[in-house]
């Protein structure tokens, strides 16, 4: 009897045990995140705030051209070298805005802004062109 009571005993406890680590295990391997579909309840929470208008010329420079054009990466003219500019704005501003929008030597097309529409590139140019006289 006490042979069978120590088993029941060693059961009870091993399997309480098995119990506690399989919660830990399964707290340590949960997803981190969660998916939400339309219409389920966390589909209600509010959108990020969206930009209301165009970005200006000089935010698009701000957020996506300074990071070659200020420094000249790869030849990049740089902001505010009327030296750098003349020649390029010499060939006419629709020439600049096509390689601005579809990419020349090492720039990439939009310099990397693909939600960036032509109007917010053709901008950017426009600053960097008035900025660099």
């Amino acid at each position: 009897m006490k042979k069978l009571f120590g088993i029941l005993l060693m059961t009870a406890l091993v399997s309480g045990t098995a119990v506690a680590n399989d919660e830990a295990v399964q707290s340590r391997i949960a997803p981190v995140g969660s998916t939400c579909m339309q219409g389920d309840e966390c589909a209600a929470a509010p959108a990020p705030a969206v930009a209301a208008g165009p970005k200006s010329g000089k935010d698009v420079y701000g957020s996506f051209c300074t990071t070659c054009h200020s420094a000249g990466v790869m030849g990049a003219p740089k902001f505010g070298s009327a030296a750098d500019w003349a020649p390029r704005a010499s060939k006419g501003k629709e020439t600049l805005y096509t390689h601005a929008i579809g990419g020349f030597n090492s720039m990439p097309p939009k310099g990397m802004c693909a939600a960036c529409s032509d109007d917010e590139i053709k901008a950017a140019v426009d600053y960097m062109v008035d900025g660099s006289k």
